[in-house]
């Protein structure tokens, strides 16, 4: 018997994945493809476009015989992936340099620029954020100022998952939210705003046609079927942006339902009925996958990466499961030390691309148990910084947060981030996140679904609850010191930064 299937196709930092829902939202496959990254030179992050498709064809093929799948039985896909990077095709759809991507750091005078050109409160009026060095504009420019024979030779802008759309439907399409992460669209519009690309002198003609999340942007073309094994002709929707579409697949489309990330990334993600802004720029306001609605953002670059940065350098013969529940023996605020989770840079709410990492307050009292619970503890300071943004700056209130990720499936970290951001934690049956909101997004543009709130409602429930505990009063304490660390150690990162990337 022929079945109603949709598949999400999440084209990530770190892999491809191919994911197959059934009707029911069941996930019958999920195939991934490891990808590798490159940093050729100090503050760069690059990928070659060519190795996103052919990840996304073996990771396809996979997941449809996984499912015991005919490529018919598919009857939509949705797309989805890292947001903010930069890839550049000539007239004949030819990648030109390898991807830019959304972690690079190498365009803080680009972000000036920009800064400069339109001034930084029209910026944030028109667009709803501050120029930063992960976003696409300034990686345009970069490449405009940096190798113009590269740039003579551009005539289209594509974001990574974008650019597997264009492999599979020879369409040049972008959904609303990825392109609100440009800082090159109109928030308020929803499409490309004609002042900000005539300030940067960027031609309009180079950027793709805008979509909502469940609209169908082209079909499979018959090369893309052959390479894939999926039908001729399936339909693929817009998707949206790796956040949108994550928080699209654990139901929070609607306000006052906060999604958590807790991945290589920390993530705060609150739904908005209008386009609002966070005056200052601190939090990120995009268009949501979500026809007519938007959302506020607060992102910090190094989360669970952190915790995973330090296990592999510290201590790789242990498993992170033994770790963190390691860190149970010691208490609350680790006995004064603190962890500051800027290995990357940070986003919010320090714009900061030289911003480092730090222990402070290390004595010999101090164990692996006190320094492992003081990244934990350190990663969710940063995570209240944002949380406490958006409870500033949004119209509704906060009814519940649902928190996923790699690092939300330990208890001894949901229930220390619980008792800091002192509010109830939930977790949903949907553990696929991105691809699996990528796979609502096509159900929705099929006409399975008349929406995507009720995709949400018959597909999404509650699994479980952490409420904050007996330690919640003393982070209260705990948190206000913490605030103080960056603005402290601020100029030493940027003395570290003049003196070491000379």
């Amino acid at each position: 018997m022929t079945r109603n299937l949709f598949m999400g196709i999440d084209v990530s930092t770190t892999s491809a994945k191919a994911l197959l829902v059934n009707e029911l939202g069941e996930v019958l496959s999920s195939e991934s493809t490891a990808l590798s990254l490159s940093t050729p030179r100090p503050l760069w992050s690059e990928q070659n476009p060519q190795d996103w498709w052919e990840a996304c064809v073996g990771s396809i093929r996979r997941a449809l015989h996984s499912a015991g799948a005919k490529g018919e039985e598919v009857k939509a896909i949705g797309l989805t992936g890292q947001m903010h990077g930069l890839v550049l095709l000539d007239e004949q759809g030819e990648v030109l340099r390898p991807a830019i991507l959304w972690n690079d750091q190498r365009t803080a005078a680009q972000c000036d620029e920009i800064r400069q050109r339109l001034g930084k409160e029209r910026l944030i009026q028109i667009t709803g954020n501050n120029a930063l060095t992960g976003f696409t504009a300034p990686k345009i420019l970069w490449v405009q100022q940096n190798e113009p024979a590269i740039y003579a030779r551009a005539r289209h802008v594509l974001l990574p998952k974008d650019y597997a759309r264009y492999k599979l439907t020879n369409e040049y399409a972008i959904d609303c939210a990825d392109g609100a992460g440009t800082i090159l669209f109109d928030l308020q519009k929803r499409t490309w705003s004609d002042e900000v690309l005539n300030s940067l002198g960027i031609p309009k003609e180079w950027l793709p046609k805008t979509f909502e999340g469940p609209q169908v942007t082209g079909v499979v073309s018959a090369q893309a079927a052959v390479e894939t094994g999926l039908a001729a002709g399936t339909p693929v929707v817009a998707g949206g942006g790796d956040q949108a579409a994550q928080a699209v697949g654990v139901g929070a489309v609607k306000p006052a339902i906060i999604a958590l990330t807790l991945g290589t990334s920390g993530v705060v993600f609150a739904t908005t009925e209008a386009a609002l802004v966070e005056p200052e720029g601190r939090l990120h306001a995009f268009c949501h996958a979500v026809p007519d609605r938007w959302h506020f953002m607060g992102v910090m670059l190094s989360a669970a990466g952190s915790l995973q940065w330090y296990r592999d350098a510290l201590y790789p013969e242990i498993s992170f499961d033994d770790l963190v529940t390691e860190a149970e023996q010691a208490p609350a605020g680790c006995e004064g030390l603190y962890f500051m989770p800027y290995l990357t840079g940070e986003r919010t709410p320090h714009p900061d691309p030289l911003a480092r990492g730090a222990w402070v307050g290390l004595t010999i009292r101090h164990t692996r148990p006190h320094v492992t619970r003081a990244v934990l503890e350190g990663v969710s300071y940063g995570i209240k910084d944002s949380f406490t943004l958006i409870q500033r700056a949004s119209t509704a209130e906060i009814q519940q947060v649902r928190i996923s990720g790699g690092g939300a499936k330990s208890p001894v970290w949901r229930q220390i981030m619980a008792d800091i951001l002192g509010i109830e934690l939930v977790t949903v049956n949907t553990t696929e996140g991105a691809a699996f909101g990528a796979a609502l997004l096509a159900a929705v543009g099929s006409g399975f679904f008349p929406n995507v709130e009720q995709a949400c409602e018959a597909t999404i429930h509650t699994t479980g609850r952490t409420a904050p505990g007996a330690y919640s009063a003393a982070y209260q304490k705990y948190y206000p010191i913490y605030q103080t660390l960056y603005p402290v150690l601020s100029p030493t990162f940027d003395t570290l930064a003049s003196v070491f990337n000379e």
